[in-house]
Parts: structure tokens; sequence; C-alpha cells
């Protein structure tokens, strides 16, 4: 014969309140790890942030530019650029000076980072057309010292793939070029080298 022991009534609700109290506890740190989890997914990412402060300030440039596509022939001629922050450092504007036999032609960069995917996207405003329509910026990062950055457009009515590449970067310079591929990247053709060197 088995004997049925029952608990006091007192005894029960508190349990019953032990287990409450317990339950409520872990909801709470799972409310507050996935809390913790979401703002670290969703935190801005800073690592690339200050990656184009070598280039503020005053600027002599040295430029080579391919005539035409496939034909090897380059011409040269310089400029000045000036570089400034905007919006504590999240964006930059460059205002560039060529010096042309031809005469004289200006054009803008402006940059602006994304603190999502950690990459900065680049637009140009050339002013011997300063109201066409604005090109897809092309968009990347720096990595061990290289910035590497792509886009897709359409150049004399054929997609190509643009890519803009700067190196060489120390105190006082720094190599900007720019590559086309008509072959979605498989091969690339620099049409464009700017050697910056900072004004005294």
């Amino acid at each position: 014969m088995l004997l049925k022991h029952t608990i006091p009534t007192g005894l029960r609700r508190a349990l019953a309140a032990g287990m409450l109290f317990t339950a409520i506890g872990s909801a709470r740190v799972a409310h507050s790890q996935s809390v913790d989890s979401s703002a670290a997914k969703n935190a801005p990412n800073l690592t690339a942030l200050r990656d184009f402060d070598f280039l503020v300030g005053e600027w002599r440039v040295h430029h080579r530019t391919m005539r035409a596509s496939g034909t090897g022939q380059w011409q040269e001629f310089d400029g000045w650029a000036s570089n400034r922050a905007l919006m504590d450092g999240w964006a930059n504007v460059e205002d560039h000076r060529f010096d042309k036999t031809t005469g004289v032609t200006r054009a803008v960069a402006l940059r602006v980072y994304d603190p999502r995917t950690a990459q900065w996207a680049i637009w140009w405003i050339d002013g011997r057309d300063p109201h066409r329509p604005m090109d897809p910026p092309v968009k990347g990062r720096f990595k061990n010292g290289v910035g590497t950055f792509y886009s897709d457009e359409v150049h004399d009515g054929k997609p190509i793939r643009v890519r803009f590449i700067w190196s060489r970067i120390t105190a006082r310079s720094a190599q900007w070029e720019q590559a086309f591929s008509s072959d979605g990247g498989k091969t690339w053709e620099t049409n464009w080298i700017m050697e910056f060197e900072r004004s005294p």
C-alpha cells in the first residue's frame, strides 16, 4: 500500500513562486543576451573609417592618361588637388585642377563611408559636363595598405567593370589608378594614373 504524502499549501505556494521567479529570471537573461547579440550585430563597423585620412591636404598631381583604348599611347600633364574631410571624417571631398595643354579643366571626387558595410563609395564629377547623370559609385576598402574599389558601368554604350586602386601611400605621396574591364574583370586595361606629391 502506497502512502500519499501531502505538501502543505503554504509550501506548495512557495515552491510555485520560486519556480515562477526562476522562469522569469531565465527569460530575462535570454532576452538580455538576445538584445546584446542584436546590438553587436547592428553596431556600426568603424574599422575602415580613417582609411582616407592620409589624403587630407594639398597635393601636386602628375597625370598619365591613355589617349584611346588599346593604343598604348599616353598623354601627360600636371595638376593640383585639395582634399578636406566632411561629416567628422565620414566623408571627404577632393577638388581637382588639370593643367592641360588644351586648357584648364576641373573635377571633384566625393567619398562617403558606410558603417554597415565598412566600405567607401566614391563618385566623380567632371567639370566639363557637370550636369550629366552621375555614374554608379565605385565601392570598396583598403587591405594591407592598398585600396581597391569597383563598379559596373556603361562606357561608350558597352557594359564595363571599373576599378580604382590606391597604393604606394606614404606621408608625402600616393598613387591612384583607374582601369576598365570589358570581360567581367578577367583582364584589365589601366587608362589613368595619378601620382600625388604633398604640397609644402
